[in-house]
């Protein structure tokens, strides 16, 4: 691990905000996983700000209406400052996806060079989505923007690339919250981007030094860590988040549970094409709105009440609660799992269930 800030002179690092060999050593590692070239950035909204920066003023950006809250408030805010025009949609629906593209396809005022990234929009993609377990046909979607003249950035934060590779899908960049399952044990807050184009890893590097969002020598030690652990991490919770999800769908007092694993998941077959695995992430609803969910959420013992998702230890949350994810269905509870046994899991749950009245 370098802990420093300073260097000697003549030497390949000069300054700490510039380069760091624990960054150099965990952006290697991403960069060979996801199949392109990492930068390691301070949190994940400091990736997706760094990326989003490529748009010109006046651009237009398309993305999930059901996309992670922070990626969407930070597009209505540089939206309501007329930084960009914003369009949201379905992007289970492609041809609505593509529809948006088009509207936005040329705004703004081009100080781009022409087929420079994001000079002609950006098409943001989330698959799955967070919490709403979306999935986006990627490579359609990559396709139809291009020739739209948009560039495309996914978040594959819930997938990584042990489950799904957005590059080889035509996606332009690709950005992650290493705090979550990449970093894997809830004590980093980091993020990262990665590309296949080196004028896109040479913007976003300049970027990074600019803004000085960089991670510290420890965390990112900390996240490489957790790396190393990510494939036999995401196969035991995988496993067990399939579990849950087909005896949740048939328990009584849950009115839907959304888990692309599920045969009946309408991105089901979409996610077989596209993904290696169904991921650690689920969503269920329970009937009785928001006190029966409020309810449940809170009255289990193993599993922890609390925001974010990815870690070691499974953690429920009724995502509604937030001003921003209003639009959610009411009852929504987001339930990473984590890598506890599936049967503690599952009397966890039952058992507050039972405890609400289901």
């Amino acid at each position: 691990m370098a802990l420093t800030a300073t260097y000697h002179e003549g030497g390949e690092d000069t300054y700490g905000r510039d380069s760091n060999a624990t960054w150099t050593a965990f952006e290697e590692v991403l960069g060979g996983l996801e199949g392109g070239e990492a930068l390691a950035f301070a949190s994940g909204m400091a990736a997706i700000s760094a990326v989003v920066e490529s748009v010109p003023i006046g651009g237009g950006v398309v993305v999930a209406a059901d996309a992670y809250q922070g990626t969407r408030l930070l597009l209505q805010d540089l939206a309501g400052r007329g930084r960009l025009t914003l369009r949201t949609v379905d992007v289970a629906d492609t041809d609505a996806t593509l529809a948006g593209c088009a509207e936005v396809a040329g705004a703004g005022d081009h100080r781009g060079g022409p087929g420079e990234f994001g000079a002609g929009g950006l098409l943001w993609v989330e698959s799955p989505t967070n919490p709403l377990l979306t999935v986006a046909d990627l490579a359609a979607l990559s396709a139809g923007a291009h020739e739209l003249g948009l560039s495309v950035a996914a978040d594959n934060t819930l997938a990584t690339p042990i489950l799904q590779r957005p590059l080889e899908l035509g996606v332009d960049v690709v950005v992650h919250s290493v705090t979550k399952l990449l970093s894997g044990h809830s004590d980093v807050v980091m993020g990262a981007a990665v590309s296949r184009d080196p004028a896109i890893t040479a913007t976003l590097t300049r970027r990074r030094s600019l803004t000085g969002a960089i991670p510290g020598p420890f965390e990112t030690l900390l996240a490489l860590r957790g790396v190393r652990t990510l494939a036999v991490r995401i196969e035991r919770s995988q496993a067990t988040a399939a579990e849950l999800a087909n005896r949740l769908s048939v328990r009584k007092g849950v009115a839907g549970v959304r888990y692309p694993g599920l045969a009946h998941h309408l991105g089901h077959e979409r996610a077989r094409r596209q993904m290696r695995g169904f991921g650690t992430m689920l969503a269920f609803e329970l009937e009785g709105g928001v006190s029966a969910a409020d309810a449940v959420c809170h009255g289990t013992r193993l599993i922890t009440a609390g925001t974010s998702l990815g870690g070691v230890e499974s953690l429920m949350e009724r995502r509604g609660r937030y001003p921003a994810e209003h639009h959610l269905p009411a009852s929504l509870l987001r339930l990473s799992v984590g890598l506890e046994h599936v049967e503690d899991l599952w009397a966890d749950l039952d058992g507050a269930m039972t405890s609400a009245g289901f």
